[in-house]
């Protein structure tokens, strides 16, 4: 279990801790009231784009959408470390 540090405006928002059963970081964000942006939940459309600021992520699924350096998509992505993510 991996902690999550959330931020918004580069202010502190949530921080919670990542559940496996969760599946994916869009799911244990939208389960800790974290409002987020998201469209298709598989990698596609890159609406739930978000900022990596310190840890490291891995993909469940390769995402399609244009990602770039220091960005993650939250639908298909889990912690593999404690995580700061910046919501956009």
């Amino acid at each position: 279990m991996s902690k999550v540090r959330v931020h918004r405006n580069n202010e502190l928002e949530s921080e919670f801790t990542f559940d496996s059963n969760d599946r994916t970081l869009l799911n244990a964000l939208q389960k800790n009231a974290v409002e987020v942006l998201y469209h298709c939940r598989e990698g596609f459309c890159g609406a739930c784009r978000c900022k990596l600021k310190s840890g490291s992520i891995s993909y469940i699924n390769e995402p399609l959408a244009f990602v770039r350096k220091g960005e993650i998509l939250t639908c298909c992505s889990v912690p593999d470390t404690e995580i700061e993510i910046e919501v956009l």
